[in-house]
Protein backbone atom coordinates (compact mmCIF):
# COMPACT_ATOMS: atom_id res chain seq x y z
CA UNK A 1 0.00 0.00 0.00
CA UNK A 2 1.42 3.41 -0.96
CA UNK A 3 2.04 6.09 1.68
CA UNK A 4 -0.75 8.30 0.31
CA UNK A 5 -3.19 5.40 0.16
CA UNK A 6 -2.36 4.46 3.76
CA UNK A 7 -3.04 8.03 4.93
CA UNK A 8 -6.31 8.15 3.02
CA UNK A 9 -7.32 4.77 4.46
CA UNK A 10 -6.78 5.92 8.03
CA UNK A 11 -8.10 9.46 7.73
CA UNK A 12 -10.90 8.73 5.25
CA UNK A 13 -13.31 11.62 4.92
CA UNK A 14 -11.78 13.17 8.07
CA UNK A 15 -9.22 14.80 5.77
CA UNK A 16 -12.01 17.08 4.58
CA UNK A 17 -12.63 19.61 7.35
CA UNK A 18 -16.03 20.51 5.96
CA UNK A 19 -17.04 16.87 6.10
CA UNK A 20 -15.60 16.60 9.60
CA UNK A 21 -17.64 19.59 10.72
CA UNK A 22 -20.81 18.09 9.18
CA UNK A 23 -20.26 14.73 10.88
CA UNK A 24 -19.52 16.50 14.14
CA UNK A 25 -22.84 18.34 14.06
CA UNK A 26 -24.65 15.10 13.21
CA UNK A 27 -22.95 13.33 16.10
CA UNK A 28 -23.89 16.09 18.53
CA UNK A 29 -27.49 15.92 17.31
CA UNK A 30 -27.43 12.16 17.82
CA UNK A 31 -26.17 12.55 21.39
CA UNK A 32 -28.59 15.37 22.19
CA UNK A 33 -31.55 13.33 20.89
CA UNK A 34 -30.36 10.35 22.92
CA UNK A 35 -30.19 12.40 26.12
CA UNK A 36 -33.40 14.29 25.43
CA UNK A 37 -35.48 11.19 24.68
CA UNK A 38 -33.95 8.86 27.24
CA UNK A 39 -37.03 8.70 29.48
CA UNK A 40 -39.08 7.33 26.57
CA UNK A 41 -36.66 4.42 26.04
CA UNK A 42 -36.19 1.24 28.11
CA UNK A 43 -33.67 1.59 30.93
CA UNK A 44 -32.08 -1.63 29.74
CA UNK A 45 -32.77 -3.48 26.51
CA UNK A 46 -31.61 -7.12 26.27
CA UNK A 47 -29.99 -7.99 22.96
CA UNK A 48 -31.18 -10.77 20.69
CA UNK A 49 -28.67 -13.41 19.49
CA UNK A 50 -28.69 -11.81 16.04
CA UNK A 51 -27.97 -8.36 17.47
CA UNK A 52 -25.03 -9.72 19.50
CA UNK A 53 -23.64 -11.63 16.54
CA UNK A 54 -23.86 -8.59 14.27
CA UNK A 55 -21.40 -6.81 16.55
CA UNK A 56 -18.98 -9.51 17.63
CA UNK A 57 -18.67 -11.37 14.32
CA UNK A 58 -17.59 -8.36 12.28
CA UNK A 59 -14.41 -8.67 10.25
CA UNK A 60 -11.98 -5.87 9.52
CA UNK A 61 -12.99 -4.59 6.08
CA UNK A 62 -10.44 -4.73 3.29
CA UNK A 63 -11.27 -1.18 2.29
CA UNK A 64 -12.22 1.77 4.47
CA UNK A 65 -15.84 2.45 5.39
CA UNK A 66 -17.35 5.93 5.02
CA UNK A 67 -17.55 7.81 8.32
CA UNK A 68 -21.27 8.61 7.94
CA UNK A 69 -22.01 4.89 7.48
CA UNK A 70 -20.07 4.07 10.64
CA UNK A 71 -22.02 6.67 12.62
CA UNK A 72 -25.31 5.32 11.27
CA UNK A 73 -24.29 1.81 12.31
CA UNK A 74 -23.44 3.11 15.77
CA UNK A 75 -26.91 4.66 16.07
CA UNK A 76 -28.60 1.43 15.03
CA UNK A 77 -26.43 -1.34 16.50
CA UNK A 78 -24.64 0.16 19.53
CA UNK A 79 -26.48 3.10 21.07
CA UNK A 80 -29.78 1.30 21.85
CA UNK A 81 -28.01 -1.34 23.92
CA UNK A 82 -26.27 0.75 26.57
CA UNK A 83 -25.83 -0.25 30.21
CA UNK A 84 -28.68 2.09 31.08
CA UNK A 85 -26.92 4.33 33.60
CA UNK A 86 -27.93 7.38 31.59
CA UNK A 87 -31.58 6.77 32.51
CA UNK A 88 -33.08 8.39 35.66
CA UNK A 89 -34.59 5.02 36.67
CA UNK A 90 -31.25 3.24 36.62
CA UNK A 91 -30.50 2.16 40.20
CA UNK A 92 -27.86 -0.47 39.48
CA UNK A 93 -24.34 -0.82 40.89
CA UNK A 94 -22.52 2.53 41.40
CA UNK A 95 -22.67 3.94 37.87
CA UNK A 96 -23.70 7.55 37.48
CA UNK A 97 -24.80 9.21 34.24
CA UNK A 98 -22.19 11.36 32.46
CA UNK A 99 -22.58 15.09 32.99
CA UNK A 100 -23.34 16.60 29.54
CA UNK A 101 -20.37 18.94 29.73
CA UNK A 102 -18.19 15.92 30.50
CA UNK A 103 -19.35 14.30 27.26
CA UNK A 104 -18.10 17.33 25.35
CA UNK A 105 -14.85 17.25 27.32
CA UNK A 106 -14.11 13.74 26.06
CA UNK A 107 -14.24 14.98 22.47
CA UNK A 108 -12.12 18.06 23.21
CA UNK A 109 -9.50 15.99 25.03
CA UNK A 110 -9.34 13.53 22.13
CA UNK A 111 -8.70 16.41 19.74
CA UNK A 112 -5.47 17.21 21.59
CA UNK A 113 -4.69 13.57 22.49
CA UNK A 114 -1.68 14.33 24.72
CA UNK A 115 0.19 11.83 26.82
CA UNK A 116 -0.13 13.38 30.27
CA UNK A 117 3.14 12.29 31.79
CA UNK A 118 5.83 14.85 31.04
CA UNK A 119 6.30 18.27 29.47
CA UNK A 120 5.40 21.92 29.74
CA UNK A 121 1.85 21.27 28.50
CA UNK A 122 -1.54 22.48 29.68
CA UNK A 123 -2.93 19.04 30.52
CA UNK A 124 -0.41 18.49 33.31
CA UNK A 125 -1.16 21.78 35.04
CA UNK A 126 -4.88 21.10 34.71
CA UNK A 127 -4.41 17.72 36.41
CA UNK A 128 -2.50 19.40 39.23
CA UNK A 129 -5.44 21.74 39.70
CA UNK A 130 -8.23 19.15 39.75
CA UNK A 131 -6.30 16.73 41.94
CA UNK A 132 -5.85 19.67 44.30
CA UNK A 133 -9.63 20.15 44.37
CA UNK A 134 -10.18 16.49 45.21
CA UNK A 135 -7.43 16.63 47.83
CA UNK A 136 -9.21 19.46 49.59
CA UNK A 137 -12.54 17.58 49.52
CA UNK A 138 -11.04 14.70 51.53
CA UNK A 139 -9.25 17.06 53.92
CA UNK A 140 -5.61 16.55 52.91
CA UNK A 141 -3.01 19.32 52.73
CA UNK A 142 -2.37 20.00 49.01
CA UNK A 143 1.16 21.20 49.88
CA UNK A 144 2.30 17.81 51.17
CA UNK A 145 -0.07 15.32 49.53
CA UNK A 146 0.19 14.01 45.99
CA UNK A 147 -2.43 12.52 43.75
CA UNK A 148 -2.96 11.48 40.18
CA UNK A 149 -5.85 10.49 37.96
CA UNK A 150 -6.06 6.82 37.01
CA UNK A 151 -8.53 4.56 35.24
CA UNK A 152 -10.68 3.86 38.31
CA UNK A 153 -10.87 2.57 41.85
CA UNK A 154 -9.06 -0.70 41.13
CA UNK A 155 -5.88 1.03 39.94
CA UNK A 156 -6.21 3.71 42.63
CA UNK A 157 -6.35 1.00 45.30
CA UNK A 158 -3.45 -0.93 43.75
CA UNK A 159 -1.40 2.28 43.72
CA UNK A 160 -2.19 3.07 47.35
CA UNK A 161 -1.33 -0.47 48.46
CA UNK A 162 1.98 -0.30 46.57
CA UNK A 163 2.90 2.85 48.51
CA UNK A 164 1.85 1.08 51.72
CA UNK A 165 4.21 -1.79 50.88
CA UNK A 166 7.05 0.69 50.22
CA UNK A 167 6.36 2.35 53.58
CA UNK A 168 6.50 -0.99 55.35
CA UNK A 169 9.79 -1.89 53.69
CA UNK A 170 11.41 1.43 54.57
CA UNK A 171 10.20 1.19 58.16
CA UNK A 172 11.61 -2.33 58.53
CA UNK A 173 14.87 -1.71 56.65
CA UNK A 174 14.53 -3.72 53.43
CA UNK A 175 14.37 -2.75 49.77
CA UNK A 176 11.13 -3.90 48.19
CA UNK A 177 12.01 -2.46 44.78
CA UNK A 178 15.27 -4.41 44.61
CA UNK A 179 14.40 -7.59 46.50
CA UNK A 180 10.61 -7.82 46.29
CA UNK A 181 8.63 -9.17 49.23
CA UNK A 182 11.38 -11.73 49.83
CA UNK A 183 13.19 -8.88 51.54
CA UNK A 184 10.69 -9.09 54.38
CA UNK A 185 12.66 -12.03 55.73
CA UNK A 186 9.87 -14.54 55.61
CA UNK A 187 7.39 -12.46 57.56
CA UNK A 188 3.87 -12.41 56.17
CA UNK A 189 2.64 -8.88 55.46
CA UNK A 190 -0.98 -8.86 56.61
CA UNK A 191 -3.79 -6.64 55.36
CA UNK A 192 -7.03 -6.13 57.29
CA UNK A 193 -10.38 -5.73 55.53
CA UNK A 194 -14.03 -6.66 56.13
CA UNK A 195 -16.37 -8.90 54.19
CA UNK A 196 -17.77 -5.68 52.68
CA UNK A 197 -14.43 -4.50 51.27
CA UNK A 198 -14.35 -4.18 47.48
CA UNK A 199 -12.90 -7.17 45.63
CA UNK A 200 -10.27 -4.97 43.98
CA UNK A 201 -8.43 -4.81 47.31
CA UNK A 202 -7.88 -8.56 47.36
CA UNK A 203 -6.89 -8.45 43.70
CA UNK A 204 -4.37 -5.71 44.46
CA UNK A 205 -2.90 -7.72 47.33
CA UNK A 206 -2.45 -10.68 44.98
CA UNK A 207 -0.84 -8.56 42.25
CA UNK A 208 1.64 -7.11 44.76
CA UNK A 209 2.84 -10.61 45.60
CA UNK A 210 1.48 -10.62 49.14
CA UNK A 211 -0.95 -13.49 48.58
CA UNK A 212 -4.67 -13.60 49.29
CA UNK A 213 -4.01 -15.79 52.33
CA UNK A 214 -2.42 -12.73 53.96
CA UNK A 215 -5.80 -10.96 54.04
CA UNK A 216 -7.51 -10.87 57.44
CA UNK A 217 -11.28 -10.31 57.57
CA UNK A 218 -12.39 -8.09 60.45
CA UNK A 219 -15.98 -8.49 61.77
CA UNK A 220 -18.57 -5.76 61.13
CA UNK A 221 -21.38 -4.31 63.24
CA UNK A 222 -25.10 -4.33 62.44
CA UNK A 223 -24.54 -1.47 59.95
CA UNK A 224 -21.82 -3.47 58.16
CA UNK A 225 -19.03 -1.17 59.43
CA UNK A 226 -15.61 -2.41 60.52
CA UNK A 227 -15.30 -3.16 64.26
CA UNK A 228 -12.17 -1.29 65.47
CA UNK A 229 -11.96 -3.26 68.71
CA UNK A 230 -11.95 -6.53 66.80
CA UNK A 231 -9.30 -5.06 64.48
CA UNK A 232 -7.06 -4.22 67.44
CA UNK A 233 -7.38 -7.73 68.88
CA UNK A 234 -6.61 -9.37 65.55
CA UNK A 235 -3.56 -7.20 64.92
CA UNK A 236 -2.15 -7.86 68.39
CA UNK A 237 -2.66 -11.61 68.00
CA UNK A 238 -1.06 -11.70 64.55
CA UNK A 239 1.94 -9.71 65.73
CA UNK A 240 2.37 -12.08 68.67
CA UNK A 241 2.35 -14.97 66.18
CA UNK A 242 5.33 -13.48 64.36
CA UNK A 243 3.56 -11.88 61.40
CA UNK A 244 3.88 -8.30 60.15
CA UNK A 245 0.54 -6.47 60.14
CA UNK A 246 1.16 -3.66 57.68
CA UNK A 247 -2.09 -2.25 56.27
CA UNK A 248 -5.77 -1.80 57.08
CA UNK A 249 -8.28 -0.89 54.36
CA UNK A 250 -11.33 1.05 55.53
CA UNK A 251 -14.30 2.04 53.37
CA UNK A 252 -15.89 5.42 52.80
CA UNK A 253 -19.13 4.04 51.42
CA UNK A 254 -19.08 0.35 50.54
CA UNK A 255 -20.50 -0.78 47.23
CA UNK A 256 -22.91 -3.18 48.95
CA UNK A 257 -24.64 -0.86 51.40
CA UNK A 258 -22.82 2.50 51.43
CA UNK A 259 -21.39 1.73 54.88
CA UNK A 260 -18.88 4.25 56.26
CA UNK A 261 -16.27 2.74 58.55
CA UNK A 262 -15.34 4.61 61.78
CA UNK A 263 -12.13 6.24 60.52
CA UNK A 264 -11.04 7.94 63.74
CA UNK A 265 -11.10 4.75 65.78
CA UNK A 266 -9.48 2.74 62.99
CA UNK A 267 -6.79 5.43 62.66
CA UNK A 268 -6.10 5.11 66.38
CA UNK A 269 -5.50 1.38 65.98
CA UNK A 270 -3.35 2.00 62.89
CA UNK A 271 -1.22 4.54 64.75
CA UNK A 272 -0.75 2.25 67.75
CA UNK A 273 0.34 -0.72 65.62
CA UNK A 274 2.22 1.11 62.81
CA UNK A 275 -0.31 0.18 60.14
CA UNK A 276 -0.82 2.01 56.89
CA UNK A 277 -4.44 3.20 56.66
CA UNK A 278 -5.86 3.15 53.16
CA UNK A 279 -9.44 4.31 52.58
CA UNK A 280 -11.45 3.00 49.65
CA UNK A 281 -13.64 5.98 48.91
CA UNK A 282 -14.11 5.22 45.22
CA UNK A 283 -17.85 5.68 45.62
CA UNK A 284 -18.40 7.53 48.86
CA UNK A 285 -15.41 9.72 49.69
CA UNK A 286 -17.16 12.75 48.20
CA UNK A 287 -19.93 12.17 50.74
CA UNK A 288 -17.63 14.28 52.93
CA UNK A 289 -19.22 17.25 51.15
CA UNK A 290 -22.52 16.57 52.96
CA UNK A 291 -22.71 19.03 55.86
CA UNK A 292 -24.75 16.64 58.02
CA UNK A 293 -22.35 13.73 57.59
CA UNK A 294 -19.33 15.43 59.16
CA UNK A 295 -19.31 13.04 62.13
CA UNK A 296 -19.35 9.99 59.85
CA UNK A 297 -16.31 11.29 57.97
CA UNK A 298 -14.37 12.40 61.03
CA UNK A 299 -10.86 11.01 60.79
CA UNK A 300 -10.86 10.57 57.00
CA UNK A 301 -7.97 13.02 56.69
CA UNK A 302 -5.91 10.75 58.98
CA UNK A 303 -5.75 8.08 56.26
CA UNK A 304 -2.36 7.59 54.59
CA UNK A 305 -3.92 7.13 51.17
CA UNK A 306 -7.38 7.45 49.64
CA UNK A 307 -8.97 6.19 46.44
CA UNK A 308 -11.93 8.06 44.97
CA UNK A 309 -13.62 7.93 41.57
CA UNK A 310 -14.81 11.14 39.92
CA UNK A 311 -16.60 8.85 37.45
CA UNK A 312 -18.94 7.71 40.20
CA UNK A 313 -20.78 10.27 42.34
CA UNK A 314 -19.34 13.31 40.54
CA UNK A 315 -20.78 12.23 37.14
CA UNK A 316 -17.49 12.52 35.29
CA UNK A 317 -17.57 10.18 32.26
CA UNK A 318 -15.81 6.84 32.64
CA UNK A 319 -12.88 6.22 33.00
CA UNK A 320 -11.62 8.45 35.78
CA UNK A 321 -10.40 7.46 39.22
CA UNK A 322 -8.02 9.22 41.58
CA UNK A 323 -5.51 8.13 44.19
CA UNK A 324 -4.17 10.57 46.79
CA UNK A 325 -1.27 9.88 49.15
CA UNK A 326 -0.60 12.08 52.16
CA UNK A 327 3.21 11.80 51.75
CA UNK A 328 4.15 12.86 48.21
CA UNK A 329 7.85 11.99 48.52
CA UNK A 330 7.05 8.45 49.66
CA UNK A 331 4.77 8.06 46.67
CA UNK A 332 7.58 9.20 44.37
CA UNK A 333 10.06 6.77 45.94
CA UNK A 334 7.59 3.97 45.29
CA UNK A 335 7.33 4.51 41.53
CA UNK A 336 9.96 6.89 40.16
CA UNK A 337 11.96 5.44 37.27
CA UNK A 338 12.77 7.92 34.52
CA UNK A 339 14.47 6.62 31.37
CA UNK A 340 17.00 8.93 29.70
CA UNK A 341 14.75 9.80 26.76
CA UNK A 342 12.12 11.26 29.11
CA UNK A 343 14.39 13.27 31.39
CA UNK A 344 13.61 16.98 31.38
CA UNK A 345 14.41 19.97 33.52
CA UNK A 346 11.66 22.33 34.57
CA UNK A 347 11.94 25.71 32.86
CA UNK A 348 14.22 24.44 30.09
CA UNK A 349 12.95 23.39 26.69
CA UNK A 350 9.92 21.12 27.00
CA UNK A 351 10.57 20.67 30.71
CA UNK A 352 7.51 21.10 32.92
CA UNK A 353 6.45 19.90 36.36
CA UNK A 354 7.67 16.56 37.74
CA UNK A 355 6.30 13.74 35.62
CA UNK A 356 3.07 12.14 36.82
CA UNK A 357 4.63 8.85 35.69
CA UNK A 358 6.98 9.14 38.67
CA UNK A 359 4.03 8.73 41.03
CA UNK A 360 2.18 5.80 39.52
CA UNK A 361 2.16 2.80 37.21
CA UNK A 362 1.38 4.37 33.82
CA UNK A 363 3.82 6.08 31.49
CA UNK A 364 1.44 7.10 28.70
CA UNK A 365 -1.57 8.68 30.36
CA UNK A 366 -4.79 10.02 28.87
CA UNK A 367 -6.09 13.57 29.30
CA UNK A 368 -8.59 12.68 32.04
CA UNK A 369 -8.17 16.01 33.79
CA UNK A 370 -10.14 17.95 31.17
CA UNK A 371 -13.46 16.19 31.86
CA UNK A 372 -12.90 16.51 35.62
CA UNK A 373 -12.05 20.19 35.28
CA UNK A 374 -15.05 20.95 33.09
CA UNK A 375 -17.54 18.87 35.10
CA UNK A 376 -16.49 20.09 38.56
CA UNK A 377 -16.00 23.67 37.48
CA UNK A 378 -19.43 23.72 35.86
CA UNK A 379 -21.07 22.45 39.06
CA UNK A 380 -18.91 24.30 41.58
CA UNK A 381 -18.46 23.10 45.13
CA UNK A 382 -22.03 24.16 45.94
CA UNK A 383 -23.43 22.19 43.01
CA UNK A 384 -21.47 19.09 43.96
CA UNK A 385 -22.63 19.41 47.57
CA UNK A 386 -26.24 19.88 46.47
CA UNK A 387 -26.04 16.73 44.37
CA UNK A 388 -24.67 14.65 47.25
CA UNK A 389 -27.27 16.04 49.66
CA UNK A 390 -30.08 15.42 47.18
CA UNK A 391 -29.10 11.81 46.49
CA UNK A 392 -28.76 11.00 50.18
CA UNK A 393 -32.19 12.52 50.80
CA UNK A 394 -33.70 10.47 47.95
CA UNK A 395 -32.16 7.28 49.34
CA UNK A 396 -33.60 7.99 52.77
CA UNK A 397 -36.98 8.69 51.20
CA UNK A 398 -36.80 5.41 49.31
CA UNK A 399 -35.91 3.59 52.53
CA UNK A 400 -38.90 5.18 54.29
CA UNK A 401 -41.23 4.08 51.49
CA UNK A 402 -39.82 0.55 51.68
CA UNK A 403 -40.43 0.47 55.44
CA UNK A 404 -44.04 1.59 54.88
CA UNK A 405 -44.74 -1.05 52.21
CA UNK A 406 -46.00 -4.35 53.69
CA UNK A 407 -44.61 -6.38 50.80
CA UNK A 408 -41.08 -5.05 51.34
CA UNK A 409 -38.44 -5.21 54.06
CA UNK A 410 -35.65 -2.69 54.63
CA UNK A 411 -32.47 -4.70 55.30
CA UNK A 412 -30.26 -1.87 56.62
CA UNK A 413 -30.83 1.90 56.98
CA UNK A 414 -28.95 3.77 54.22
CA UNK A 415 -25.89 5.76 55.19
CA UNK A 416 -25.31 7.26 51.74
CA UNK A 417 -27.28 6.71 48.52
CA UNK A 418 -27.56 2.90 48.47
CA UNK A 419 -30.73 1.19 49.73
CA UNK A 420 -30.89 -2.57 50.39
CA UNK A 421 -34.28 -4.23 50.71
CA UNK A 422 -36.23 -7.42 50.00
CA UNK A 423 -39.60 -8.49 48.70
CA UNK A 424 -41.57 -10.56 51.22
CA UNK A 425 -44.06 -13.27 50.14
CA UNK A 426 -47.69 -12.31 50.70
CA UNK A 427 -48.53 -15.68 52.30
CA UNK A 428 -46.30 -14.97 55.29
CA UNK A 429 -43.87 -17.78 54.45
CA UNK A 430 -40.41 -16.54 55.46
CA UNK A 431 -38.43 -19.62 54.52
CA UNK A 432 -35.02 -18.09 53.67
CA UNK A 433 -34.43 -20.22 50.59
CA UNK A 434 -37.85 -19.37 49.14
CA UNK A 435 -37.50 -15.65 49.90
CA UNK A 436 -34.08 -15.63 48.22
CA UNK A 437 -35.49 -17.41 45.17
CA UNK A 438 -38.37 -14.94 44.84
CA UNK A 439 -36.03 -11.94 45.07
CA UNK A 440 -33.70 -13.43 42.47
CA UNK A 441 -36.67 -13.70 40.11
CA UNK A 442 -37.67 -10.13 40.97
CA UNK A 443 -34.24 -8.80 40.00
CA UNK A 444 -34.20 -10.64 36.68
CA UNK A 445 -37.76 -9.63 35.79
CA UNK A 446 -37.24 -5.95 36.64
CA UNK A 447 -34.03 -5.80 34.60
CA UNK A 448 -35.53 -7.56 31.57
CA UNK A 449 -38.72 -5.45 31.48
CA UNK A 450 -36.70 -2.25 31.14
CA UNK A 451 -39.02 0.09 33.07
CA UNK A 452 -36.45 0.42 35.85
CA UNK A 453 -33.16 -1.21 36.74
CA UNK A 454 -31.71 -2.43 40.03
CA UNK A 455 -29.17 -5.02 41.09
CA UNK A 456 -28.55 -7.26 44.08
CA UNK A 457 -26.01 -8.35 46.65
CA UNK A 458 -25.66 -10.87 49.47
CA UNK A 459 -25.69 -9.71 53.10
CA UNK A 460 -25.30 -12.16 55.99
CA UNK A 461 -25.84 -14.99 53.48
CA UNK A 462 -29.17 -13.57 52.29
CA UNK A 463 -29.97 -12.37 48.77
CA UNK A 464 -31.12 -8.74 48.81
CA UNK A 465 -32.19 -6.19 46.23
CA UNK A 466 -30.04 -3.10 45.96
CA UNK A 467 -30.88 0.35 44.59
CA UNK A 468 -28.20 3.00 44.08
CA UNK A 469 -29.40 6.59 43.63
CA UNK A 470 -26.81 8.47 41.56
CA UNK A 471 -28.65 10.10 38.65
CA UNK A 472 -28.92 13.89 38.66
CA UNK A 473 -32.48 13.70 37.21
CA UNK A 474 -33.98 10.98 39.44
CA UNK A 475 -37.14 12.12 41.23
CA UNK A 476 -39.39 10.82 44.00
CA UNK A 477 -41.81 9.72 41.26
CA UNK A 478 -39.06 7.48 39.91
CA UNK A 479 -38.62 5.94 43.36
CA UNK A 480 -42.34 5.25 43.64
CA UNK A 481 -42.31 3.71 40.18
CA UNK A 482 -39.39 1.47 41.15
CA UNK A 483 -41.20 0.08 44.20
CA UNK A 484 -44.40 -0.46 42.23
CA UNK A 485 -42.44 -2.38 39.58
CA UNK A 486 -40.67 -4.45 42.27
CA UNK A 487 -43.91 -5.33 44.05
CA UNK A 488 -45.59 -6.32 40.79
CA UNK A 489 -42.61 -8.46 39.83
CA UNK A 490 -42.61 -10.00 43.31
CA UNK A 491 -46.26 -11.04 43.06
CA UNK A 492 -45.58 -12.61 39.67
CA UNK A 493 -42.50 -14.42 41.02
CA UNK A 494 -44.57 -15.83 43.89
CA UNK A 495 -47.12 -17.27 41.46
CA UNK A 496 -44.42 -18.75 39.26
CA UNK A 497 -42.69 -20.52 42.16
CA UNK A 498 -46.02 -21.78 43.52
CA UNK A 499 -46.88 -23.33 40.15
CA UNK A 500 -43.47 -24.95 39.90
CA UNK A 501 -43.77 -26.48 43.37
Amino acid sequence: MSEHRLIDSIAGSMADLAEFRKLGHESIDLVADYLGNIRSTPVFRPMTPAERDRLREQRLPAEGTAADVIIDDFAQDVLPFAMGNGHPRFFGWVNSPPAPIGILAEMLAAAQDPSCDVGDISSLYLEQAVVGWLTEIVGYDPETAMGLLVSGGSVAILTGLAVARQHCAEADGWDVRADGVAGAGGKRLLTYVTDQTHSSVRKGIELLGLGSSSVRVVPTDDMFRMDPDALARMVARDRADGHRPFCVVASAGTTNTGAIDPFDRIADVAAEHALWLHVDGAYGAVGALHPQLADAYAGLRRADSIALDPHKWLSVPVECGCVIVRDRELMRRTFSLVPPYLRTEEGKGVGGPPSFAEYGIQQTRGFRALKVWMTLRHAGRRGLTDQVVRHVALARHLAAMVAETPALELVVPPQLSVVCFRYLPSDGDRDPTRVDAINELVERRVQAEGRAFLTSTVLRDRFVLRASVLHYATTEDDLRALLHIVCTAGATAERELTRES
